[in-house]
């Protein structure tokens, strides 16, 4: 399979290639977060020894630079390894730089042996059968992250300030001729909340996330992703993301992001 059928192409160990489904809408030589966000994700859960008895529970990603498009590197460390728990931490660096572009910090939890009791709210939103496709707003290069995903909304559009409600599904794998993984389709989508709850113009304002954190308390299921996103910004110009996850059966879990606010 063509590198340019997915996101990334895989090189070797720990080791990848951005492709052009990665850019991003601000720079033509920058990745959307979400890629890199969903390929560090995928390094958690398959470093070497990791246990199969464990799921990724809460992942917290400070986003130091741009990601660029190019050669990338990983690797893995475990910071605190329990009965129940674990602590893993995954670095991302770009083209043999002297530091990470990205890291990661994941909280993976013991599955339980028997059963228990599950408490969880219905489904709260429409099915992405009843949403219709929308458009990103202009990005002044056909091919990236833009038209790499697709979005449709119940709620808001990505060209409307205010709340939004989005189904995503990635139309490429994360990575060329490999399966999509459920976490795959979460960690590609889970960025993207920022942009669904905008609230201010995007010409006229940045508004940066330098982090990014998702906790999931099921494991998600099927092809589409829903970001149900809120946006709050002060008047010191740090906002705040906040947004629920859902998948066809249900919610299943939250997105956290901070914002730097700032005329342009």
């Amino acid at each position: 399979m063509d590198a340019e059928d997915g996101f990334y192409e895989r090189l070797g160990a720990g080791r990848f290639l951005a492709t052009e489904a990665t850019r991003g809408p601000w720079d033509p030589g920058a990745q959307h977060a979400g890629p890199p966000a969903a390929l560090l994700g995928r390094a958690v859960e398959e470093r070497p020894g990791g246990r199969a008895d464990m799921r990724l529970a809460r992942i917290t990603y400070e986003i130091l630079r741009p990601v660029p498009i190019g050669p990338l590197e990983i690797t893995t460390s475990v910071l605190r390894s329990g009965r129940n728990t674990e602590v893993v931490e995954a670095a991302l660096t770009a083209g043999g730089g002297s530091g990470p572009v990205m890291l990661a910090r994941a909280l993976r939890i013991r599955v339980a042996a028997d059963p228990v009791p599950a408490v969880a709210p219905p489904v709260l939103v429409a099915p992405p059968g009843e949403a219709a496709p929308a458009p990103f707003f202009p990005v002044p290069w056909e091919r990236g992250y833009h038209s790499s995903v697709e979005a449709r909304f119940t709620e808001g559009a990505f060209t409307e300030p205010g709340p939004g409600t989005c189904w995503m599904r990635m139309r490429v794998p994360l990575v060329a001729g490999e399966k999509v993984r459920p976490l795959d389709r979460v960690l590609v989508a889970a960025d993207s909340a920022n942009g669904i709850s905008a609230v201010m113009d995007f010409g006229r304002f940045v508004f940066v996330n330098g982090d990014l954190t998702v906790h999931l308390h099921r494991h998600p299921a099927g092809e589409w992703v829903c970001v149900e996103s809120r946006t709050s910004v002060d008047a010191a110009g740090i906002g705040l993301v906040d947004a629920r996850l859902h998948d066809e059966k249900g919610p299943i879990g939250r997105v956290g992001q901070s914002l730097f606010v700032a005329p342009r």
